[in-house]
């Protein structure tokens, strides 16, 4: 039967096809790891048995997402709807990235405020870093891990962190000093989001995590002295780096500022660690580093694998979707986020982002194969298993943005192993992750052409999902304007009058004055969903997503040849240029602003919807402030995190004073069922554990930044 299964659908797998299963692969795959778990599961004791229990059951947060499927789920419940008001700090940890250190020239260790280290750094070397860019600490993404009562992260400036779970005592530090190497990759500098953990049941224990300066650090979870077998010469790092075509250590972009980076944690599937990069997508070059995704031995440092998300030779699979051979120099295509994964099957999910370049794509005519497409690996090899692209030859940067939910569900009677995608453009693809069948049917239909941009081809047509239902606003009409009163949209409709509308993939044009001032992109280019993610209940297969409704306008310019530029066209600043403002910073649509939105994976139907908010920003508007309002959100679009009994996030506003806070929600309603104040915004997305029989909540915030973690009363 396996064999008729790949005959038949190999002939709908042909080189570069939109839609591909390799079906035979999968179904080889399915029944290896159907029959031999026991044996895998004692090959790999660092999965921790089937990857559902891996994580969270034993009140612990072992991934970025609590497991590697990537659920954001623990089933502890002491913090229920009854006591969520009552939560307290229980411990505050200010960034170290505070203060820094040197090595002097005579061996020794200077320690001092950020400030000082910076400036010193740049007397001795005056462009180290690109203009405005220099270290800053403020955007501490980081999701800790909790593993036997000590939590694990890694700051803005790429230093590992370890600090006791019940105190927030510091443990250990490890600084691999790269900020003294440059600016970090743009647009996204001085960003890190999290570390890997890996052990092998038998004592030895690891963190590890990638760096802005490209590089993959390992150290002891114990102490965070660096492991002395881990990479070439016992530094306990490996350059990234190095064997990744047009990128060199030395080599800086136009705003100087790296080509490569590791912004966003590794994940690890049986003893692979695994990471994308983060790539400058704001680009005066067609010529640009390719994304591809690396595999590295989580004891030795030893090099395993590369997926070329952007083909290397005319004989990979999909380089007939690049036209002219535009795979020669193209780039991006990278896995800036976070990536899943599923230890039994032994298989990695790579959520690829656009291709160089975002909005101008006529250096790479063609469909651009692996650009925004979810791939799923073989973690063993490298090699493909299955593919789907949800944006052919993308003009709009809706790469996927966050790391796909796997979670088990049952449709029509059938249970399936299911992985949700969670996208830009507030879709939801949902696929079986074993064969890479959808669950519903994509339908390839036709999406405008119309462009003034020279050189440009869109794809004549764009993959929609069925079900289920999208999660935000996608488009623009008049009718999707803003109508609180007859006056209101009046503004609105003038507001727009200057620039092109239309449904979702309406190609971005170049400002022609008389003609437009543009495309009204929605949603907007960094979506809908993004790097917050979604999380998803593993025992009702219920998924969560938080969403922004917002817009962007492109310009476009012809970047200085005497600069480097090589492209005709790229993007201007972002907000820049002529945008369809209200007066008096009045929305411009509709609501809600930001949302929160549950789906039913099993029915492939939205179950509820709320506003983010109250959206008092809005409703206290002189224009606005007397009518009668319903919530319009508006107040941010936190990651989420999910409990056995509550769905947790946080809020820009609606706390005492108007200020931040922590909300909990019934899942089943999506009504707000708990508030607590955040002492600064919310930067990172919380994550929940228990020591000593008390659960705790933790995220990290600015003000310093800090992590905090709350908990009830003792």
């Amino acid at each position: 039967m396996t064999s008729i299964l790949y005959e038949a659908d190999m002939t709908r797998c042909q080189k570069g096809q939109r839609l591909c299963w390799a079906a035979g692969l999968a179904v080889i795959g399915y029944l290896l790891a159907t029959l031999s778990a026991g044996a895998v599961h004692a090959q790999a004791p660092s999965s921790g048995g089937p990857w559902q229990s891996y994580g969270t059951d034993n009140g612990e947060w072992r991934s970025y997402a609590g497991n590697t499927a990537g659920q954001k789920y623990s089933p502890l419940d002491q913090i229920d709807a009854g006591n969520f008001n009552q939560l307290e700090i229980a411990w505050e940890w200010t960034s170290v990235d505070q203060m820094l250190s040197r090595t002097t020239a005579a061996g020794g260790e200077w320690y001092a405020p950020l400030d000082t280290i910076v400036e010193s750094l740049v007397a001795d070397t005056p462009n180290l870093y690109r203009e405005g860019q220099s270290p800053n600490p403020s955007r501490f993404q980081a999701t800790p891990l909790m593993v036997g009562g000590v939590l694990y992260f890694n700051t803005p400036l790429s230093q590992g962190v370890a600090v006791d779970a019940t105190t927030g005592e510091t443990l250990w530090v490890f600084n691999p000093k790269t900020y003294e190497e440059g600016t970090p990759s743009m647009s996204g500098p001085w960003t890190q989001r999290g570390v890997a953990y890996w052990t092998d049941g038998e004592g030895d224990e690891r963190i590890l995590w990638g760096t802005g300066a490209g590089y993959l650090v390992c150290v002891q979870a114990a102490s965070g002295r660096p492991c002395a077998d881990f990479g070439p010469d016992g530094s306990g790092m490996v350059d990234a780096m190095v064997g990744i075509p047009r990128v060199a250590r030395e080599d800086r972009d136009y705003l100087n500022a790296f080509l490569y980076s590791i912004n966003s944690p590794p994940i690890i599937v049986r003893d692979r660690v695994i990471h994308g990069s983060h790539i400058a997508d704001v680009r005066i070059t067609k010529e640009a580093t390719p994304g591809w995704v690396r595999a590295w031995n989580v004891r030795t440092g030893a090099h395993e694998w590369d997926f070329h998300t952007v083909p290397n030779s005319a004989d990979e699979f999909g380089s007939d979707t690049w036209l002219n051979e535009s795979w020669r120099y193209s780039g991006n295509g990278n896995v800036w986020s976070m990536l899943a994964g599923d230890n039994e099957l032994g298989y990695v999910y790579l959520p690829t982002g656009t291709v160089t370049n975002d909005y101008y794509g006529a250096d790479r005519l063609g469909d651009n194969l692996f650009s925004e497409s979810i791939i799923a690996v073989d973690v063993e090899t490298g090699q493909r298993v299955w593919h789907f692209q949800a944006v052919h030859h993308g003009l709009w940067d809706w790469d996927f943005p966050t790391h796909p939910n796997l979670v088990d569900i049952t449709v029509d009677g059938r249970d399936i192993r299911a992985l949700a995608q969670v996208s830009k453009q507030g879709f939801i693809y949902v696929f079986d992750r074993v064969t890479g069948d959808p669950v519903w049917p994509i339908e390839e239909r036709p999406v405008p052409q119309e462009t003034n941009l020279p050189g440009e081809v869109p794809s004549l047509t764009q993959p929609f999902p069925t079900k289920p239902p999208p999660f935000e606003y996608q488009g623009v009409t008049i009718d999707d304007l803003v109508d609180f009163t007859p006056e209101i949209r009046a503004m609105a409709v003038e507001a727009v009058r200057e620039f092109t509308l239309g449904p979702i993939f309406t190609p971005p044009l170049q400002t022609v004055e008389g003609v437009t001032q543009g495309t009204i992109q929605r949603p907007a280019i960094d979506g809908g969903a993004n790097w917050s993610g979604a999380g998803v209940d593993p025992e009702t297969g219920i998924l969560y997503v938080p969403s922004n409704n917002r817009f962007s306008v492109l310009h476009f310019y012809t970047p200085d040849p005497a600069d480097g530029g090589t492209m005709r066209f790229t993007q201007g600043p972002f907000g820049g240029g002529a945008q369809p403002a209200m007066p008096q910073g009045l929305p411009l649509f509709k609501p809600p602003y930001s949302r929160m939105t549950a789906v039913d994976l099993n029915a492939g139907e939205t179950a509820w919807m709320q506003p983010n908010g109250d959206g008092d920003r809005f409703r206290n508007h002189p224009l606005l402030r007397d009518l009668d309002l319903p919530p319009l959100g508006g107040e941010g679009r936190g990651g989420p995190l999910v409990t056995k009994t509550l769905l947790v996030s946080a809020l820009t506003a609606g706390g005492r004073d108007g200020g931040p806070r922590l909300i909990a929600r019934d899942k089943a309603t999506g009504e707000i069922v708990g508030s607590v104040d955040l002492p600064s915004g919310a930067v990172g997305t919380p994550m929940t554990y228990m020591v000593e029989d008390r659960q705790y909540i933790a995220l990290t915030i600015g003000g310093g930044p800090r992590l905090v973690a709350f908990a009830l009363p003792e």
